[in-house]
């Protein structure tokens, strides 16, 4: 397969994902749901509360708490961002979402996942986090796919902000479509039309093997019910204070995504010259770029977070 491919599956394969600095302080933070809990960490500041909390959510496929994946290797991107928040006087909360990690044991069957399972979800952990009295404003942050999901949650429940990180501008039919636009003519050949079908919310049977990975008779449900959502669309139904953070070297979301986004929302896109898709300083050629994604010592780009840090405390 060429690389185009490759690409999307780190963004949308749905298999099982795999010493704080500082000496930070962390808690075991679950949520209770009706499957079971749902397993999830709680990083505080040093001193007394009450603190400000970002709710963390990453992106796609087998994505941990920490921004891990077992397609993409260990950057610990999200887990960073914890701690630079921390460092800032910023609680936050990770999680591992139904499915993946520590939190595997939710779903018996990768055919009884849709979208809006990860939706209520957040907007249950909202509702928790809204309980504690050592909190006292909720944001939300989220990675990628997990840009859309934090949104559609902030669209239904008022929090005190939102940040965008490399959040796709575009249906996520046609940013797969985008995508396996760079492979060869027969495979855009099978895929159109499944895509297609798919978007009309019916199943398609006899995928051909090449594309299992993609189209698996297991992950289609998640797939339509993942393609009715238009990102416009839900961004502009957020009351909140949105903030649209996008890389230049992001080889997975493009600088025109942050730019459609922030139209949606009504504001100005925060571009980063140089980071990549999961946050870091990268070079622009492909090898170079991926490389990056299984570096769990590569820091955050400078420039991240004094923008994000900035954002929750203005």
């Amino acid at each position: 397969m060429k690389k185009g491919l490759v690409i999307f599956m780190l963004t949308a394969s749905f298999l099982l994902g795999g010493c704080v600095r500082g000496g930070l302080p962390e808690e075991d933070y679950n949520l209770v749901v009706p499957e079971g809990e749902i397993k999830g960490t709680l990083m505080l500041p040093e001193g007394e509360g009450p603190f400000k909390i970002a709710i963390i959510h990453q992106g796609s496929g087998p994505t941990d708490r920490n921004g891990n994946s077992a397609i993409a290797g260990d950057n610990n991107s999200l887990r960073m961002l914890a701690e630079d928040l921390a460092e800032a006087g910023i609680a936050s909360l990770r999680f591992d979402k139904r499915g993946i990690a520590k939190s595997m044991s939710l779903i018996e069957s990768e055919e009884d996942l849709v979208f809006e399972d990860y939706v209520n979800d957040m907007i249950m952990w909202i509702e928790k986090v809204d309980l504690e009295e050592r909190f006292s404003q909720i944001y939300l942050i989220g990675h990628s796919e997990g840009a859309l999901i934090s949104a559609a949650a902030a669209a239904q429940k008022e929090v005190a902000g939102f940040v965008s990180l490399a959040g796709v501008g575009e249906k996520a039919s046609d940013t797969l479509r985008r995508q396996l636009s760079a492979q060869p003519e027969e495979i855009t050949a099978m895929t159109d039309p499944i895509i297609t079908e798919l978007e009309q919310g019916r199943l398609v049977e006899n995928v051909p093997d090449v594309l299992q990975s993609l189209f698996r008779d297991s992950i289609q449900p998640y797939l339509i019910s993942w393609f009715k959502y238009d990102p416009t669309e839900v961004y502009g139904e957020i009351s909140s204070p949105v903030m649209v953070i996008q890389g230049d070297n992001d080889v997975q979301v493009t600088v025109n995504d942050a730019m459609i986004l922030s139209q949606a929302a009504g504001i100005k896109p925060v571009l980063i010259s140089g980071m990549n898709h999961i946050l870091k300083d990268a070079p622009r050629d492909m090898e170079g770029n991926l490389e990056t994604y299984s570096d769990p010592d590569l820091e955050l780009h400078p420039d991240l977070m004094p923008e994000i840090i900035q954002f929750i405390n203005d």
